[in-house]
């Protein structure tokens, strides 16, 4: 059956190992698909949390593109740019964070914002690429019911309330 819909994102990375023990880490994504391809001979690796179908296509760069150059991008547009995933609850997000915070990945956060936002944090990738950790802003539910949650402009979601904290 043929892909319809959103499937993918790509990103440049300088070091595949790296980011692939990165996103293995704090994501939860494992690699479904690892090439070399026969063009530009970078190497090419599929990741994925196996909740949808959709991956991450994390895609060397060439060892002619200067490292730094790779890291810089990365910090230009700071928290505008960046890939999220929810977690199961915010001592996962705390449990991160403790752990990013040690690396020294942890670039912004935990915060607790109001309704949609949600408990989040952003870590830093390898390449400088921003993951944002959260719990509580029901992405899932609002794309579910075709935004009717989150059309709510300001309004407390009437499902998945639990202790006073929602869940994605």
């Amino acid at each position: 059956m043929p892909d319809s819909g959103f499937t993918h994102i790509a990103l440049l990375v300088s070091d595949m190992d790296a980011s692939l023990a990165f996103y293995a880490r704090y994501a939860q994504m494992r690699v479904v698909h690892d090439r070399r391809d026969g063009d530009s001979g970078a190497r090419v690796a599929w990741i994925t949390d196996h909740t949808r179908p959709f991956v991450i296509v994390l895609v060397e760069a060439p060892p002619r593109v200067p490292r730094p150059l790779l890291k810089l991008l990365g910090r230009l547009t700071p928290g505008v740019q960046h890939l999220g995933v929810g977690c199961a609850s915010r001592a996962e997000v705390d449990r991160l964070c403790a752990d990013a915070r040690r690396e020294g990945r942890l670039r912004s956060g935990p915060t607790d914002s109001p309704y949609p936002v949600g408990y989040w944090a952003f870590i830093a990738d390898p390449d400088g690429h921003l993951l944002e950790v959260s719990f509580g802003q029901e992405v899932g539910l609002t794309v579910e019911r075709g935004g009717e949650v989150g059309a709510r402009h300001g309004a407390e979601p009437q499902v998945g309330r639990s202790g006073g904290e929602t869940s994605a």
